[in-house]
């Protein structure tokens, strides 16, 4: 299918969807909201919406901001089906993701030879991918919204029949009545089911499939994956994420982990239901292993709950048997933890290595008795999808503030205590832990917590335990000595363990500078060394892309992740340690985001060594898992890019010459760009700047998450606000500084420098500089200075006007060095659908956005602030979020 026909497609859906809203509005609100609407939209191409939307009542703006935020929740809908569709087109004439990745590995080891099918083994036997989702609030729809598109959207691929079109009208009409806003702050748990959600339709159906894929791909290279492998997992902060989150109790983890449970629970019960009906193999037909006709008998013994009817009719049939009494244990699993009873051995499971057991049970009697088909297939699609998930869904990681670590041990030690964190980590004597204030009672409260919870579930219920702001290596240390007193860490006497990993997490560039000097004295710490040797000889390390970005601007927190991968790399290779990286993503650009086979090709040679763990956060979750196509597509591509690093990118790329060379002229990109962006930053006019011309100060009434928008006990400025709203800020009033800011200046000044040839080098042959352009050049495209310039003129003192000549400065040139880098004459040349993708909704998110300027401007000048009016400005945030297709 063309990229013509493409377009048309989606054409004729957005259409569809258009005309069916206008009936809707015309159906509940009549047929003047329709005219309305209509008449904007031309006034707006004409340039004439001025006079229109300003005489309108506040009844109308809220319904015509409605409007427009309806039409760019059903055109985001139109497009993810569309994508669906070209997918599906594309793979029925290629070899798909996997397909490519494993074909590209066989023609390596024809040309080189480099390595071996038995190198090849060892490998992937180990390899793992691990999307970890969080609960960060950039997440603008409601889960009550996002289940309605997905209804429309099951339905766009439907054949068209009177039927569809009536059950269209009738979605489109229930999203209308639906109210976009949330009442009140989500609580914790409300965001776990909003993240289970997408971890239930993934076990469903996705998973299995994608699972099998692998499997049968990598046969072509020799490799046989045992059953034990885990080549995708899922992960989880909401419940664990403490840092900065007061919400976030021992209490809360457990509970989410129940829950998490619970709903495991249900959705394998729907691969149960399927495999009863499968394997209705018969004894008088078919032979069956003494195993599973003992593991039968001691189930029908241990759980009399089993109907006589199942006895009874199943008496010849022992796989349904097994299935069902699978189920019973399942479903008494999850009434013993919610009760908090001890395990009940025969009568539940102690955890998933238990649950898997007893499917190996039918799969051996299957390949034992003519049965391989449905043993290799059915069967082993089903345990491989349990090792992915696990008996609770997710591996949940704990997050939390070094800081607040150093302030446990201040009070439990004392502040005069002149011992070392390591003395103390070998000192056997146990302090107490005395009177504590409440963050200190709270902190070592989800040390005990994360202890009882893997006696309850099992060692993969939390493995990593991440420290933020981690400045040296004492930080992760102070998280280990707390660990210790908890029981969580036993490094002398004759019993030792190592219960959980402890992960640092670097987030600012001086931190990401250091990486190596942090990491090589954590593992030349002999006591920390035990540690590592009891996990498996594996040391996880956070990279945070936001707070590296608001810090330090794109091109240098971009180009100093990079060379912390290079370095932490070395150091890991130098103590004979498996480096897993964990990449802190956002959904934007300006936090880390973009398309993410592009970010694993471009990462260091040797930084994905077989594992690598990313995080999916806010709208990306919904835009990437929400349908099952798209989810198939996106875990598809995220393994390829993973094998095709971890076989393909295991030596330089370059030699040392030309990296030397690379890295030399990105190193000039890099200063003069964080110099340009740190003069922006340090303006002392900027905060004011920012405030005025941004509805950031609206985010904490969008209730998008749980956690504050702040650092707690944080004064009122950009240096206290997190990285999420510092881009929502920009991006809502289509300055989008983080995603572009510098990038002009650091290309000019190695223009300028005689390095024209070397930067068209850099561009077509390395493959990180190129992914980091084509990501700018999107962020580009979305930046709209004319609009921005109306928040300006409109919100912002004159005298700070000044702040906006640097930005729109700094834009022109960004854009015309990147035209000159590219050699094209505008920006998203090359892609003439997305450009003009967007430039259609420009044409819808211009009232939205004049609308949400006038409303911030009333609302500023109130007292008290009419709920009317701020009700319709939250509206236009939200339209805004929906038209760029993100948020933070």
């Amino acid at each position: 299918m063309t990229a013509a026909a493409d377009n048309t497609d989606l054409r004729n859906d957005v259409r569809k969807l258009a005309d069916l809203l206008g009936q809707t509005l015309a159906r509940q609100e009549g047929d003047d909201l329709l005219a309305l609407v209509e008449s904007v939209r031309l006034s707006v191409r004409q340039g004439q919406q001025d006079e229109i939307l300003s005489k309108l009542t506040d009844s109308q703006t809220i319904s015509l901001v409605r409007a427009f935020s309806t039409f760019f929740n059903l055109a985001n809908v139109a497009e993810q089906v569309n994508r669906a569709k070209d997918i599906a087109g594309t793979h029925a004439k290629t070899e798909g993701w996997l397909g490519r990745a494993v074909s590209n590995i066989l023609k390596a080891q024809e040309s080189n030879k480099d390595f071996t099918t038995k190198d090849l083994q060892s490998w992937l036997e180990n390899f793992s991918v691990r999307p970890v989702f969080t609960a960060h609030p950039t997440e603008a729809a409601r889960r009550s919204v996002l289940s309605k598109m997905t209804t429309i959207a099951q339905l766009l691929t439907q054949p068209e029949s009177q039927i569809k079109n009536d059950r269209l009208a009738e979605s489109i009409d229930l999203l209308w009545q639906t109210d976009e806003l949330r009442l009140g702050r989500p609580e914790p748990l409300d965001e776990a089911v909003n993240s289970i959600y997408y971890l239930d339709e993934l076990l469903h159906e996705t998973v299995p499939e994608v699972l099998a894929e692998f499997v049968n791909e990598i046969k072509r290279l020799g490799v046989e994956l045992p059953l034990s492998a885990r080549p995708l997992r899922f992960g989880t902060w909401i419940g664990g994420d403490r840092d900065g989150n007061p919400n976030i109790t021992a209490e809360v983890t457990k509970e989410t982990v129940l829950l998490q449970n619970a709903h495991f629970t249900r959705s394998l019960s729907l691969h149960l239901d399927e495999l009863r009906q499968a394997l209705s193999i018969s004894t008088k037909l078919v032979g069956v292993s003494p195993q599973l006709t003992d593991s039968v008998a001691l189930d029908l013994k241990n759980l009399p709950e089993i109907e006589d009817r199942y006895r009874r009719i199943n008496v010849e049939e022992p796989y349904r048997l097994k299935a069902t009494a699978i189920g019973h244990k399942l479903i008494l699993t999850r009434v013993r933890h919610a009760a908090g009873l001890p395990h009940f051995p025969g009568r539940d499971y102690k955890d998933t290595a238990e649950l898997i057991a007893d499917f190996e049970i039918m799969r051996n009697s299957l390949l034992a008795n003519n049965g391989e088909l449905i043993g290799n297939g059915l069967l082993e699609r089903i345990i491989r999808s349990i090792n992915g998930f696990g008996l609770t869904h997710a591996t949940m990681d704990i997050r939390e503030h070094s800081g607040v670590h150093r302030q446990l041990i201040k009070q439990i030690f004392g502040g005069d205590d002149a011992k070392t964190i390591n003395e103390r980590l070998l000192d056997t004597a146990n302090p107490g832990t005395k009177q504590l204030d409440p963050a200190g009672e709270r902190c070592l409260q989800s040390f005990l917590a994360i202890d009882q919870l893997i006696e309850q579930f099992g060692a993969e219920v939390i493995e990593s335990y991440i420290i933020s702001m981690v400045k040296s290596a004492d930080d992760v240390m102070a998280a280990v000595l707390i660990a210790k007193l908890a029981g969580l860490i036993s490094i002398t006497g004759d019993k030792k363990f190592a219960k959980i990993g402890f992960v640092p997490l670097l987030e600012t560039v001086t931190e990401l500078r250091n990486a190596d000097k942090i990491l090589d004295e954590l593992l030349s710490n002999q006591s920390y060394r035990m540690i590592i040797t009891m996990r498996g000889q594996v040391q996880e390390v956070m990279l945070g892309y936001s707070d590296s970005n608001k810090d330090a601007g794109i091109t240098t927190s971009q180009w100093e992740i990079h060379k912390a991968q290079r370095k932490l790399r070395d150091v890991a290779i130098k103590h004979g340690v498996k480096l897993r990286l964990f990449h802190g993503r956002g959904g934007s650009v300006g936090r880390g985001g973009g398309p993410t086979y592009d970010a694993l090709i471009a990462l260091p040679w040797g930084s994905i060594d077989g594992q690598i763990k990313m995080t999916e956060q806010g709208e990306v979750i919904s835009d990437k898992f929400g349908l099952p196509s798209l989810a198939k597509e996106n875990l598809e591509l995220t393994l390829a890019a993973a094998l095709e690093a971890t076989v393909l990118n295991r030596k330089p790329r370059q030699s040392s010459g030309d990296l030397n060379s690379w890295s030399e002229c990105m190193d000039l990109i890099s200063d003069s760009a964080y110099k340009c962006y740190r003069n922006l930053l340090e303006d002392p006019d900027l905060p004011a700047y920012f405030y005025a011309s941004t509805p950031v100060e609206q985010l904490g009434n969008m209730y998008l998450g749980s956690r504050p928008s702040r650092r707690p006990d944080s004064a009122a400025d950009l240096e206290s606000l997190r990285a999420i709203p510092w881009v929502f800020g920009w991006t809502q009033s289509r300055q989008i500084v983080p995603g572009w800011y510098g990038v002009g200046s650091g290309l000019k000044a190695a223009r300028l420098a005689g390095k024209s040839d070397l930067l068209h080098t850099l561009f077509t042959q390395w493959h990180f500089f190129r992914t980091f352009i084509s990501n700018v050049e999107m962020t580009v495209a979305k930046t709209d200075l004319l609009i921005a310039q109306r928040y300006v003129q409109t919100l912002v003192d004159p005298s700070l006007h000044k702040i906006f000549d640097l930005i729109k400065a700094e834009f022109e040139l960004t854009v015309s060095e990147i035209l000159l880098l590219s050699k094209k004459s505008e920006i998203l040349g090359n892609q003439p659908i997305l450009a003009r993708t967007l430039q259609v909704r420009d044409t819808y998110l211009a009232p939205i956005q004049l609308l949400q300027i006038s409303l911030l401007k009333r609302v500023r000048s109130q007292k008290e602030v009419d709920p009317l009016l701020a009700r319709a400005l939250l509206l236009t945030i939200n339209g805004v979020a929906a038209g760029l297709r993100n948020t933070g």
